[in-house]
């Protein structure tokens, strides 16, 4: 690896803002600007501006079957750095910068190889992967572009490893409707919303854990985060608030867990379900990773175990292609002051791009 090139290509990139929020991000927004540049005049090279900060740049040469797709999107830079987070700074053989480790350092590779190769190679690089309402690579999927590859690459920090399988994250906000009144009227124990939602969590708390498969097993990883609800303790509640989220296991249906969930209402009550976010499991449900796991094998990559962040190879996954996710850094250096990647991590992951792309040629 060339690590000037590289690093050079992580300061340009580190040095474009695209926190999300607030997703100050358009089709020309200098970022795309530069990507284009840099993979020169052998790419056909089309951008799509989704509106609202959601924009895929798409660069293509030759006829490959592998596609890499890396969000350039980064997490709100919060407070606390030691120095500039949007000014690469390397030492102590680390970048350090905002996106750095997610995932920008994988986009830098991505582009020194598409200098240094000259076969068959395609980039999908979106901005909308932080926080919920992603759409770029659904947008993406729609124009069917997708349909010429047989296997997608989607960068996350993976240590290098190859991952194949993960947990999925639906986030779910749940109004339950009581009947307001004084709370000295016997109907208070079944109309008051409060009452509702607790009835409904006990039981949608055992329903997740009733799908351990061993002691240490979180199950469905069901998590209520945001309760609110009523207006004085002697006032029969008439509104519920839960925002809750569930984690489920590769393979596994949100919609099927959804259903299950809701079914824990309790008879009669009056609920209102809001999904701001569904990202199934990878591999998706009714899909497997045989096919990933043969390309693995035939590259030389090394599969990890599955981890429990949401990626949007899912996404892929249930379009019917068949995704893995490989990139430098470590998920624990993602979106933390000061965040970092090694220097080592980055060489490797350069090493095993090239062998991906140069076993597509």
């Amino acid at each position: 690896m060339n690590q000037d090139v590289v690093l050079g290509h992580l300061a340009a990139l580190v040095a474009c803002d695209t926190q999300n929020p607030p997703r100050l991000i358009a089709g020309d927004s200098g970022i795309f600007g530069y990507c284009s540049e840099q993979v020169g005049a052998g790419f056909d090279v089309q951008v799509w501006d989704h509106g609202d900060g959601h924009v895929s740049w798409f660069a293509v040469r030759g006829k490959p079957e592998v596609l890499f797709n890396v969000h350039l999107d980064t997490v709100p830079d919060g407070s606390g750095w030691t120095g500039d987070p949007h000014t690469l700074s390397v030492r102590n053989a680390r970048a350090y910068g905002r996106g750095a480790c997610d995932i920008k350092g994988a986009a830098a590779i991505l582009l020194a190889l598409a200098g240094e190769v000259d076969g068959p190679l395609a980039l999908l690089f979106t901005s909308d992967e932080e926080g919920a309402g992603g759409c770029c690579v659904a947008n993406f999927l729609a124009t069917g572009a997708a349909g010429q590859f047989q296997q997608v690459i989607v960068a996350e920090p993976t240590n290098c490893e190859a991952i194949l399988g993960h947990r999925g994250y639906l986030s779910v906000k749940t109004r339950f409707h009581g009947v307001s009144g004084h709370s000295s009227e016997a109907r208070t124990l079944y109309d008051n919303a409060n009452h509702q939602m607790a009835q409904w969590a006990v039981a949608a708390l055992q329903v997740a854990s009733g799908r351990k498969s061993r002691n240490d097993d979180p199950g469905s990883c069901l998590n209520i985060g945001l309760v609110d609800g009523g207006t004085k303790s002697n006032v029969i509640a008439g509104l519920a608030f839960v925002h809750w989220s569930a984690r489920l296991r590769p393979g596994e249906s949100n919609e099927e867990f959804l259903e299950a969930i809701q079914a824990c209402a309790p008879p009669g009550s009056n609920v209102e379900w809001e999904v701001p976010f569904r990202g199934e499991p990878l591999p998706a449900a009714g899909k497997d990773d045989r096919l990933s796991r043969q390309f693995c094998e035939t590259c030389g990559l090394k599969v990890g175990e599955p981890v429990d962040f949401w990626t949007e190879a899912s996404i892929f996954s249930a379009a019917g292609l068949p995704a893995i996710v490989l990139g430098p850094g470590n998920i624990s250096q993602a979106h933390v002051t000061d965040e970092w990647v090694a220097l080592e991590q980055l060489e490797t992951a350069y090493r095993l791009y090239k062998r991906v792309v140069n076993s597509d040629a």
